[in-house]
C-alpha cells in the first residue's frame, strides 16, 4: 500500500470514529466502545477491499458485508454516509423516531446495509447462507462477516463454522473483532474464548492474525484472504474498546453507553484533532 492511500484511509477512519461519536451523544444512545475498534476494519473494508458502488447498492455482483456484531451500527452508518450511500447529515436521525437508522444494521430502509442483524451469533450464519448462494450461482463476489469477540462464546458461531468449512466457502471471510471486552467485563472472565486461531484452525478455516488498527497490515490481510482456496478464512483483529478517545479505550463500561455532554465534548475534541492532523490543518 503506497503512502497516500495509506493516509487516506486513515483519515476515512477517523472520520468514521468522530461520525460514530457524534451519532451516539445526538441519539443519547449506542454502543460506542466496539464502533471505535472496529473503525479501522470497516473502512478497509469499503474504501479498499470491497466491490461495492453507492450508485448500485443491489448489484448482483457486489461483495456483501454482514455485521454480525449488529450493535455497532454508529461505525457502520458513518461509514456508509462517507462512502456515499446516504448523505452524512442523516446521521443525526441515529437511533430517532423522525429517521430508518436503527441501533442494528436494518436492510429494508438502509442502502449499504446487506442484512439486517442483532442478535449476536446469527449474522455469521446469515453470511455463511449467503456464500454457499454464491458458490452454488458460480458468482466470484464475496462474503464478509464482522464478529466481537464476546460474540463468539454464542454456540451458533460454531455451528457456522462447521457449515462454512464443509461446504468450503473459500468467498468467506470473517473478521473477528479481538478487543477482549464485552458488556459484563473482559472476555476472559465472562466467558474464555481462547485460543482463537487454534480453535478456527480446529474447524479446519485459514487463520490471519493482525494488528486490527494497523491499517496497511489489515488491507494486506484482506488481500491475503482472497488467495485461500478450499476453506473459509478469519482474520483475527487485535483491537482496543474505545480506541481514540483516551478516557474509553480499555473501558468495558463504554460498550453501550452514551456520553454526557461533557464527556462528548472532551471526546469529540480528541477525535477531531485527529481527523484536523491528518488533513493537515
Amino acid at each position: 500500500m503506497d503512502e497516500k492511500m495509506l493516509h487516506d484511509l486513515s483519515l476515512k477512519a477517523a472520520q468514521v470514529r468522530s461520525l460514530a461519536m457524534d451519532a451516539v451523544f445526538s441519539a443519547a444512545s449506542g454502543h460506542i466502545g466496539g464502533s471505535l475498534s472496529v473503525a479501522d476494519i470497516l473502512t478497509v473494508l469499503y474504501f479498499h477491499t470491497m466491490k461495492v458502488d453507492p450508485k448500485a447498492p443491489q448489484a448482483p455482483d457486489r461483495d456483501r458485508l454482514v455485521l454480525s456484531k449488529g450493535h455497532t451500527t454508529p461505525a457502520l452508518y458513518a461509514t456508509l454516509a462517507l462512502k456515499g450511500y446516504f448523505p452524512v447529515e442523516e446521521l443525526k436521525l441515529f437511533r430517532s423516531v423522525e429517521g430508518h437508522y436503527s441501533g442494528h444494521p436494518d436492510m429494508v430502509h438502509v442502502p449499504g446495509v446487506d442484512m439486517s442483524t442483532g442478535s449476536l451469533g446469527q449474522g455469521i450464519s446469515a453470511a455463511v447462507g449467503m456464500a454457499l448462494a454464491g458458490q452454488m450461482d458460480r458468482k466470484d463476489h464475496r462474503i464478509y462477516a464482522v464478529l466481537g469477540d464476546g460474540e463468539v462464546e454464542e454456540g451458533q458461531v460454531w455451528e457456522a463454522a462447521m457449515a462454512a468449512a464443509k461446504y468450503h466457502l473459500d468467498n468467506l471471510c470473517a473478521v473477528v473483532d479481538v478487543n477482549g471486552l464485552q458488556i459484563d467485563g473482559k472476555t476472559a472472565d465472562v466467558m474464555p474464548s481462547e485460543p482463537l486461531d487454534k480453535k478456527f484452525e480446529a474447524f479446519n478455516w485459514n487463520v490471519i492474525q493482525v494488528d486490527g488498527h494497523d491499517i496497511a497490515a489489515v488491507a494486506a490481510a484482506f488481500e491475503a484472504a482472497k488467495k485461500g482456496k478450499g476453506k473459509p478464512t478469519v482474520i483475527l483483529a487485535r483491537t482496543v474498546k474505545g480506541k481514540g478517545v483516551s478516557f474509553m479505550e480499555g473501558d468495558a463500561g463504554w460498550h453501550g453507553k452514551a456520553p454526557n455532554a461533557e464527556q462528548y465534548e472532551k471526546a469529540h475534541a480528541e477525535l477531531e484533532a485527529k481527523v484536523a492532523e491528518l488533513e493537515g490543518k
